[in-house]
């Protein structure tokens, strides 16, 4: 068994635990085993954390973009340091694969580079003489207090899509990691002290229900970021807007991945692969069906069974490797394979099956094998909901338009992606698909961090996006001074003529 750690607070820059509290267990999904608690705290945690930033606030505010900015360089720095430390951290508490859990500290990297560039990207705008003699000109300015809640998909990345940009515009945060996985977040919270992040800039609280509720209804928190289920992103939006608060929340995903009769059909099985049972599906930008368009059913699906049959699924914090890791609990993994046999019993025909698969050397981790489901209809339920696991539906079109049709069908609009070496089809999927991220021969198109993580319709709840120039609108708000000087009389209805 191995030792329990106790997730800590921060607030104010002080670490503290919490006792007399209910705690949730945090698993190694790759073995089962119990290896932290996360206390379920309350009201009463999230007010001291907002006090703390509060007071922390009029300082880092006023502290020039160019100090905050070099804090966050040294912070990347520290974390570059200490890559294969975070990688690990990743993978032993979400069961990540090696590869999957470097790639999430990296785009989490990324984030921090771009919310460097914070003097340049704060710049406002001016115009001389608006009208005679009259100067106009637009600044940005921080909120105040934002918050941040995350799930336990990526533990490193989705946290640093928020709090890096937040802080780098002058605001202060209270971020509250998911319960599953918050032990990555508290090393990167204490790297961010070492390199010199003022204390109450930056604050890490632990719950479930009671604390996100507790954040929603605060009146010291100016902004909310979310990242979840669409359900929850929806009430987590409506109650937050209900309270006063910005909010961005982003949802779930039912994405669509087309493979035209002319595509690569080694690349294009490949890129299926990788985007259906990447991060074992647990990733809002999966493929969860394939529509497979006139004779692609023949060429793709057979490569794509190969590719799929040869995956090698197991306890990645053991087996370098490894290919594709555990989900994140027995329960998540009992809904999935329940998900799977519901459809079977709907029709639908497993070509490869991960139910009841059996990982010799860690027979009590959570793990579900690669499951690709054909003959799939719209009324299945692996068609309606967000599995969130590594099953991909595939369903049989006869045409682009067909294809398309279907794909807007859906409530969702994550992501969307054409294999084709067709421009003509590839212009017209990209123009035509209801989904804010389009890949053109690419399974996974989550854009880089300088551009917006743009999800459309019940995948997203709000009017600026996390990433990009949408986040650092999100994170501040205009002041536009107009300016008048006179000259000596002008303007005095006493001046002589």
């Amino acid at each position: 068994m191995s030792l329990i750690e106790s997730c800590p607070l921060l607030i104010g820059g002080e670490w503290s635990t919490v006792s007399g509290v209910p705690v949730t267990p945090v698993h190694n999904p790759s073995i089962g085993e119990v290896i932290a608690e996360t206390p379920l705290c309350g009201a009463d945690v999230v007010d001291a954390a907002v006090s703390a930033a509060s007071r922390a606030f009029p300082a880092w505010s006023e502290t020039p973009p160019v100090e905050r900015a070099r804090v966050l360089f040294r912070l990347k720095v520290m974390l570059e340091d200490r890559f294969d430390e975070l990688a690990r951290s990743v993978t032993r508490e979400h069961g990540k694969t090696a590869a999957e859990a470097r790639g999430d500290v990296r785009r989490g990297l990324e984030n921090i580079e771009y919310a460097c560039g914070a003097p340049a990207l704060l710049m406002g705008e001016s115009l001389e003489n608006v009208a005679a003699g009259i100067d106009c000109d637009s600044i940005r300015q921080p909120l105040g207090v934002c918050a941040g809640i995350t799930p336990f998909n990526f533990p490193a990345m989705v946290p640093l899509w928020m709090w890096p940009m937040a802080i780098a515009c002058g605001n202060t945060f209270v971020l509250k990691p998911s319960e599953k996985v918050p032990l990555t977040s508290i090393l990167i919270a204490r790297l961010a002290q070492e390199a010199g992040l003022p204390p109450g800039v930056l604050n890490v609280v632990h719950g479930g229900r009671d604390a996100v509720d507790a954040i929603l209804r605060h009146p010291g928190i100016q902004a909310i970021s979310f990242v979840g289920s669409t359900p929850v992103a929806k009430s987590i939006y409506e109650t937050g807007i209900a309270h006063g608060k910005r909010v961005q929340a982003a949802g779930g995903a039912k994405n669509f991945v087309v493979i035209m009769p002319d595509a690569d059909v080694a690349n294009s099985a490949t890129g299926l692969m990788e985007s259906a049972f990447g991060c074992a599906g647990e990733r809002c930008m999966a493929s969860s069906t394939a529509i497979a368009v006139g004779r692609a059913a023949d060429t793709v699906l057979p490569a794509l069974v190969d590719v799929v049959s040869k995956v090698r699924v197991g306890p990645a914090d053991r087996d370098p490797q490894v290919q594709m890791g555990a989900v994140i609990s027995r329960e998540h993994a009992d809904r999935v394979c329940g998900l799977i046999s519901q459809a079977a019993g709907e029709g639908a025909t497993p070509l490869t099956d991960g139910r009841g698969l059996r990982v010799d050397a860690a027979p009590n981790g959570f793990f579900v094998g690669p499951t690709v489901l054909d003959h799939v209809r719209p009324e299945m339920v692996t068609m309606k909901e967000e599995v969130f696991g590594p099953v991909l539906n595939v369903v049989r079109m006869d045409n682009l338009d067909e294809a398309i049709r279907l794909a807007n069908q859906s409530a969702y609009g994550n992501g969307a992606a054409i294999f084709t070496r067709d421009g003509k089809a590839a212009r017209e999927f990209r123009h035509r698909v209801r989904a804010g991220m389009v890949g053109v021969n690419i399974g996974v198109p989550a854009p880089m961090s300088f551009f917006p993580f743009s999800g459309w319709n019940a995948s997203f709840f709000g009017d600026l996006h996390l990433q990009g120039r949408e986040s650092v609108a999100f994170f501040t708000q205009h002041k536009v001074t107009t300016t008048r000087w006179f000259s000596h009389g002008e303007g005095s209805i006493w001046a002589d003529k």
